[in-house]
């Protein structure tokens, strides 16, 4: 298991201070604190006071977080953000009945950007391209979802709610569901190693588990969340988000423990 943990955190991107402060508040509900616990979450990963503080003006200044009183909080598309990961997380899906959501483009010539934004927007509400202009996916989701992206179809596309009664689909010519699932089988026994170490109270795993656990999540909100019908045999998604919950049990003990001794 460690061969596994050490190959998934070699593949991660190095933290930054901004991704440090951004994780930490992406991690907290409501998503709020106090500058020094963002000081002292950057202690962990051998980050200056300094170099803490200094990243948190450029982020105020960008429209990623607002200061009151010594507190920060997340604002913009960083909250946006974390609405993406708490769907992921919760993987909440309603019992389906067949029928599919469509959205279809009406526009026949557009800008550049505005087809990236229907396409990013489209992929955070777990769409599919069915065809070119033509985003669809199985109608088992909530009708309250991601506001923004909402946004960005309704203004391009025309929507058809729950459309197109079908069976026998073969999801896996528009989701990549085999790379998902391989993706979550790598993720979890790492994720459980680093969960039996802080349940003992390792406190040196935190630094680790902090990275494998952004990656953990960056993987749930690409779930595709669809009905089980259209599931492999042994999908992974509820196994790793049941991974996940114990992994965030474990480490907030041990996080708050550390803060308390810092």
């Amino acid at each position: 298991m460690i061969q596994i943990r050490n190959e998934v955190l070699a593949a991660e991107r190095p933290l930054t201070t901004r991704s440090v402060i951004a994780s930490t508040l992406l991690g907290t509900r409501p998503p709020r604190l106090p500058v020094q616990r963002l000081v002292q979450a950057g202690a962990m990963f051998g980050i200056a006071e300094g170099t803490v503080r200094t990243a948190l003006s450029r982020m105020v200044a960008a429209g990623e977080v607002e200061a009151e009183d010594g507190w920060y909080r997340l604002v913009g598309r960083l909250l946006e953000r974390q609405q993406r990961l708490d769907e992921g997380l919760a993987g909440a899906r309603r019992d389906w009945d067949g029928t599919w959501e469509l959205a279809v483009v009406v526009a026949d010539r557009r800008p550049a950007a505005e087809r990236a934004e229907l396409r990013a927007a489209a992929q955070a509400l777990h769409l599919a391209e069915l065809r070119e202009g033509v985003w669809g996916r199985p109608a088992n989701l909530g009708p309250a979802r991601l506001a923004p992206e909402q946004r960005t179809i309704d203004a391009q596309c025309l929507r058809f709610a729950r459309a197109l009664p079908s069976t026998g689909v073969d999801a896996a010519r528009f989701w990549d569901l085999e790379a998902w699932s391989a993706r979550a089988r790598h993720l979890e026994p790492a994720l459980a190693e680093v969960t039996a170490e802080l349940e003992i109270g390792d406190a040196d795993a935190m630094a680790g588990g902090f990275v494998l656990s952004a990656a953990v999540l960056r993987h749930l909100a690409a779930d595709p969340l669809l009905p089980d019908e259209l599931l492999p045999l042994g999908w992974p998604g509820p196994s790793l988000r049941e991974h996940f919950a114990d992994y965030w049990a474990a480490y907030q003990a041990v996080f708050y423990d550390w803060l308390r001794s810092a």
